[in-house]
């Protein structure tokens, strides 16, 4: 009998009856093996697999993890298809799995909401968006559905969801909202038929089963009845802090960041004027249209080991952003996470940049998309000014030492074993659909005990992490 050691010692005693085993030090959790023709094994340095759940076999999108009461609940949101759900042995339209991760190495399945049952495209349905809040001690659950609506559900008792209503209906597309649980100010990602690209809706959501238009907000050149062209990119979505709102365009391409001041764009004149478009602006900056402006994760306050002996510029602020990769096998520009330096926020400037090698595991040759996608997008203080993590689609999670941005470090990674659920990746070449089976990790998530979750969008499933050796002691564990 074998079992991989990790950081300690395992002693193994067996009978015809009975195994009896003593450990020391963290033994990494079993993934299934079964692999489909092609398939590859797990890898990882620094990272390992402390849960797994399979998710019904669905394709995911994004996580989010909320402490409720005494419970860790993960709030998984799907790509669009179907598949049976054994608690109601019904076959559902993927939707949203609802998990019990109190024990990260026991996930339980609390319940699956299922999603919109039209099949625009395969992420144009589902419902791939989720934020969770709790207000007014009841807990609430805002997610897309479709491409045509945002929703709530109560989800105080998370394996019995009631629907609250719809936000918003009649879009056209949807993409990630953030969602101010202090406040209950939530910024929803919409494709409004009026408007010329996505934008945001702002929405108060203090009294959830209210819901409060607040305002529209876009680009100059987005509004409806402008004539600027070409119109500005579509919005990917936001990201809060403190009194600013750090809006990222163009997930992939043409990418825009904009940084706001929160009260002037709450408080500001709502019509869409450019001058009142404007008005809230503090600084924007545009990338070159090879890259994307996918997540804007702000890191501030970080004070830059080498500068202690300037006089000036000890303390610096950034954003962490991500431009996401989309086509298969390499079919495109090689994208890349960037450090943007925003301690002037009315001049964002890149500073570095991080790449993983593809030459460390031939990722163009594995097949699915080969490069980065999202931060994680939680402000624990284990992590937070420390180590941020992206997800990496066939390169897994890779977790970056940030503590000088500008020169960001790989400290660990994890890239997860396929399984027989794992759904090969296609692409036409001359003529030809070539397929092959590999990891796509889509969004990762960190909680408040630092465990991550990453989630798979060719059924893999949802794997719970945790950070070892040199890794875990650059984290600020309590």
């Amino acid at each position: 009998m074998t079992m991989r050691l990790l950081e300690g010692s395992c002693v193994f005693t067996a009978s015809f009856l009975v195994v009896l085993t003593w450990c020391v030090g963290n033994v990494e959790a079993q993934q299934p093996t079964q692999q489909r023709a092609g398939g590859h094994p797990s890898d990882s340095k620094n990272m390992v697999l402390v849960g797994y759940h399979d998710l019904q076999t669905r394709p995911a999108y994004q996580p989010v993890i909320q402490k409720q009461g005494d419970q860790w609940i993960a709030y998984v949101g799907l790509i669009g298809g179907n598949a049976l759900n054994p608690l109601t042995g019904k076959v559902e339209w993927n939707g949203t799995m609802i998990v019990d991760v109190t024990d990260p190495r026991n996930p339980k399945t609390l319940s699956h909401i299922p999603g919109d049952t039209e099949v625009v495209s395969r992420e144009g349905s589902g419902s791939q968006m989720n934020r969770a809040c709790t207000i007014n001690g009841k807990s609430y659950l805002l997610r897309s559905y479709g491409s045509k609506r945002h929703e709530l559900w109560n989800v105080t008792s998370p394996s019995e969801p009631r629907f609250v209503g719809s936000v918003l209906d009649g879009l056209n597309s949807v993409h990630k909202n953030w969602w101010e649980c202090d406040t209950g100010i939530a910024y929803i990602v919409s494709g409004d038929p009026a408007w010329r690209a996505r934008m945001t809706k702002i929405y108060d959501l203090s009294n959830a089963e209210s819901p409060v238009l607040v305002r529209d907000f876009g680009l100059p050149g987005q509004e409806p009845g402008s004539q600027m062209e070409p119109a500005p990119t579509d919005l990917h979505g936001p990201i809060v802090l403190g009194d600013r709102v750090y809006f990222g365009y163009g997930s992939s391409t043409g990418a825009i960041v904009q940084i706001v001041n929160r009260d002037k764009l709450l408080n500001g004149d709502p019509k869409p004027t450019p001058e009142n478009l404007l008005y809230p602006q503090i600084g924007r900056m545009d990338l070159s249209p090879f890259w994307g402006g996918h997540t804007t994760f702000p890191v501030l306050g970080i004070e830059i080991p080498d500068y202690k002996d300037n006089l000036h510029g000890k303390v610096r602020d950034f954003i962490v952003m991500p431009s996401e990769s989309t086509q298969n096998e390499c079919r495109e520009f090689r994208h890349a996470v960037f450090f943007i330096d925003i301690t002037n926020p009315a001049t964002p400037t890149p500073v570095a940049n991080f790449q993983v090698p593809e030459s460390e595991g031939n990722f163009c040759e594995r097949g699915g998309r080969f490069g980065p996608h999202a931060t994680n997008e939680s402000f624990t203080p284990i992590y937070y000014k420390r180590i941020v993590f992206i997800s990496y689609f066939n390169a897994g999670v890779r977790a970056l030492d940030i503590r000088d941005p500008f020169y960001p470090r790989e400290i660990a990674y994890y890239i997860p074993a396929t399984t027989a659920n794992t759904e090969p990746s296609c692409l036409a070449v001359e003529g030809q659909e070539r397929c092959k089976v590999a990891i796509q990790n889509n969004n990762v998530e960190v909680d408040d005990r630092g465990f991550i979750y990453i989630v798979d969008r060719v059924k893999t499933g949802m794997h719970i992490l945790e950070l070892t050796g040199t890794a875990r002691s650059i984290a600020n564990f309590p």
